[in-house]
């Protein structure tokens, strides 16, 4: 996990779209930057419609959201399209942004062990600056912690 308190790596990858996003898009926004393991899975699905509902809210905080897989262009389209979700979602299948931001671990799982995504919001100041990270995120409490945290 990458700690509060230092500049943010910069990403640079293809959203929903298939348009280019960068996070110096952003500079002078606060920009909420959410790992998930995977598209259309039920806590992913859980944890983006949680944004979904609560997108109101960060627009008018002038904050920006965004989610990121290793999931392709055309699965974050359908994931996007299905949940209608109002929010950038950006792909990762290199795990550029995915190995930079050190989310990319080894996991447990029914007892096997792999690597895999592990769970994991930024908040990113408008400097660029990760201001708090959200590591163990619960899908159901996690937009709730962060609008806590922005007031």
């Amino acid at each position: 996990m990458l700690e509060a308190g230092i500049k943010a790596p910069e990403i640079k990858l293809q959203d929903k779209e298939g348009n280019t996003v960068s996070l110096s898009d952003f500079k002078n926004k606060k920009v909420v930057l959410y790992f998930y393991p995977k598209d259309s899975t039920p806590g992913c699905t859980k944890q983006a419609c949680s944004f979904r509902d609560n997108y109101e809210v960060f627009k008018s905080k002038d904050v920006v959201v965004i989610g990121i897989s290793k999931d392709s262009i055309k699965s974050h389209e359908r994931f996007a399209q299905k949940n209608e979700l109002p929010f950038i979602l950006l792909s990762d299948p290199e795990l550029e942004a995915i190995k930079a931001y050190d989310v990319w671990q080894e996991k447990k799982l029914y007892g096997k062990v792999g690597f895999g995504v592990v769970r994991t919001t930024y908040i990113i100041d408008e400097n660029g600056i990760i201001e708090k990270v959200y590591d163990k995120v619960k899908t159901d409490k996690n937009v709730g912690e962060i609008l806590e945290y922005l007031g």
